[in-house]
């Protein structure tokens, strides 16, 4: 038994516009050098654009089920086992699934070409409601590698 003391997840306040952890955690993510007020700025500026191109629905139930749609199911981890490396499917614990997901979000949302850093996050956003752009693409990516190396599932302990 480890003497290490456990690490506990710090419980993520909700933002105040949306009363939901999801776009708090997503306005982490944006944020950059600490300037949270800039970061949230941009974060609700893409949520209005969003009410704008998807009427009839909230842009909270927009950002959830983008969301939704780019959280992994399984990943391959390296494993080495008698001097080869195999690439093992796992599957994904589900605070792992939001953290990827959202990193995605920002980092590809970040490398669109739109004008402003709101469009490109909205943009982003929508290709993720609409299960197409870079982000939904990389979680298919993860999965048809863990689909690849099958084979190696028996690894996994």
């Amino acid at each position: 038994m480890s003497r290490r003391a456990r690490k506990y997840r710090k419980d993520i306040v909700a933002d105040v516009v949306y009363d939901d952890s999801t776009i708090s955690m997503l306005i982490n993510k944006v944020m950059l050098d600490g300037r949270k007020t800039t970061a949230s700025k941009i974060m609700y500026s893409a949520m209005d654009q969003l009410k704008i191109k998807v009427e009839g629905e909230s842009p909270l139930d927009v950002v959830k089920k983008a969301i939704e749609n780019i959280k992994p199911l399984v990943e391959v981890r390296s494993r080495r086992v008698g001097g080869a490396t195999y690439q093992v499917p796992v599957d994904v614990r589900p605070a792992r699934r939001l953290t990827l997901a959202l990193r995605w979000l920002t980092f590809y949302s970040r490398s669109r070409n739109e004008k402003t850093m709101s469009n490109r996050l909205s943009a982003e956003i929508l290709d993720a409601y609409n299960e197409r752009g870079a982000s939904f693409k990389k979680k298919e990516d993860i999965h048809r590698m863990a689909e690849a190396n099958r084979a190696f599932a028996h690894f996994n302990w």
